[in-house]
C-alpha cells in the first residue's frame, strides 16, 4: 500500500493511493473518491480490493484544485469538501482516471468503482473511455445528466431509496435509460450509505452492495 505521482494526458501531476495483492493478481480496479479526498474510507476499499485479489488504485482527482485534500466528514468538513464542486473539472476527472487506468493495465483486465462524485465520474468513464472491462458507480448525483451516453463495458449502479441528494424520479430516468445497465436500490438506505464512517451508514445495504460488486467483478475482470 504505497501513494504514488501519476501523469494525465494534458501534463497535470497528482497523486494516488495503490494497494497490491499479497498473493495472485486477478486484475485491476481504479477506486474514485468521494467529495471527501483520497481518505481513510476510500483507502479502506483500496486494501478491501487488494484483499481480494486486484491491484486497486485511487487517483487524487482533486488535486486539480487541492493537492493533497481529504477531510471526514463532520458538518463542518462537508462544507468545506462541497465548495470544490462548483468549479470541478469534470473532463479532467475523467483523464486522471485513465491515467490511473493505464498505470495498472499491465496486471490485466481493469475496471472502476466510484462513490458519490465518484459514482458519477466513474460513469463518465465507463461511456468515454476504451479499455474497462466493468464499472460500478455508487450513488452518483449526476450520472441522471449523462444517463444518454452508452457505456462501453458492463455497468452496476447502486442507490439508496430515501436519498436527499437523488430523487427516485432520477433513478427512473437512469434505470430507463440504461436497461442495458444493473440499476439497484436500497429500501431504507440514504446517501453514502456504503460508507461505515458516515452517519448515513447502512450496514445491510452496504453488505448487498458489496457483494453485488464482488460478483460483478469476479465475473468481468477476473
Amino acid at each position: 500500500m504505497v501513494d504514488v505521482v501519476l501523469n494525465s494526458s494534458d501534463g497535470h501531476e497528482f497523486g494516488a493511493y495503490r494497494a497490491d495483492p499479497s498473493g495472485a493478481v486477478r486484475g485491476g480496479i481504479v477506486v474514485v473518491q468521494e467529495i471527501f479526498g483520497v481518505n481513510t474510507h476510500i483507502r479502506s476499499i483500496c486494501d478491501r480490493l487488494a484483499g481480494l485479489g486486484y491491484v486497486a488504485i485511487a487517483p487524487a482527482i482533486f488535486d486539480r484544485v487541492e493537492r493533497n485534500f481529504q477531510c471526514g466528514y463532520s458538518p463542518e468538513e462537508v462544507e468545506v469538501a462541497r465548495k470544490f464542486m462548483p468549479d470541478a473539472d469534470w473532463v479532467g476527472f475523467v483523464r486522471d482516471v485513465e491515467a490511473a487506468r493505464a498505470a495498472i493495465a499491465d496486471v490485466g483486465k481493469v475496471g472502476i468503482v466510484g462513490f458519490c462524485l465518484g459514482g458519477s465520474v466513474a460513469f463518465m468513464a465507463a461511456t468515454r473511455l476504451a479499455g474497462l472491462s466493468a464499472a460500478c458507480c455508487f450513488y452518483g448525483a449526476r450520472i441522471a445528466e449523462f444517463a444518454h451516453e452508452t457505456p462501453r463495458c458492463p455497468t452496476q449502479m447502486h442507490y439508496g431509496a430515501l436519498d436527499q441528494g437523488i430523487s427516485m424520479s432520477a433513478v427512473d430516468h437512469v434505470a430507463e435509460l440504461r436497461d442495458d445497465c444493473d440499476v439497484y436500490v436500497y429500501e431504507g438506505a440514504g446517501h453514502g450509505f456504503h460508507c461505515d464512517e458516515r452517519a448515513s451508514y447502512d450496514p445491510v445495504a452496504s453488505r448487498q452492495a458489496w457483494a453485488r460488486l464482488v460478483d460483478f467483478f469476479a465475473e468481468h475482470i477476473s
